[in-house]
C-alpha cells in the first residue's frame, strides 16, 4: 500500500533517504483512479528500495505548489532530493517500473 504523503509529513518521509515516487492525484480524477491500484502494487514491490507515495492535490497545497503540479495524475521520481523524472497521465505498470528501476 502506498504511503499517504501530506504537507506535514513530507520532510520526515524524504529524510529516510530512499528514492521517492510521488503520485499527485485527486479523488475526482478518472485516470488517477485507474492507476491507483498500480501505485499500490509498486509500493509493495519496491518496499525497502523506494518509497511510493500518494498525494491528494486538493489536500496538499504546499507540495502541489512546491513541485508545480498543474495536471493529475502526475508522478514524480525523486532521488537525493531532486526530481529526476516525471510522468503526466495514466500509463501501464511497466512504464512506472522502468522509471523506478532507473532510480535505484
Amino acid at each position: 500500500m502506498a504511503t499517504i504523503l501530506t504537507d506535514s509529513n513530507f520532510a520526515e518521509i524524504q529524510a529516510q533517504g530512499l528514492p521517492l515516487v510521488i503520485d499527485f492525484s485527486a479523488t475526482w480524477c478518472g485516470p488517477c483512479k485507474k492507476i491507483a491500484p498500480i501505485i499500490d502494487e509498486l509500493a509493495d514491490q519496491y518496499e525497502g528500495k523506494a518509497i511510493v507515495c500518494k498525494c491528494d492535490v486538493d489536500e496538499c497545497d504546499e507540495l502541489t505548489a512546491k513541485f508545480g503540479i498543474r495536471n493529475v495524475p502526475t508522478i514524480l521520481f525523486i532521488k537525493n532530493g531532486e526530481v529526476v523524472d516525471k510522468h503526466v497521465g495514466a500509463a501501464p505498470k511497466s512504464t512506472f517500473t522502468e522509471k523506478i528501476e532507473a532510480l535505484l
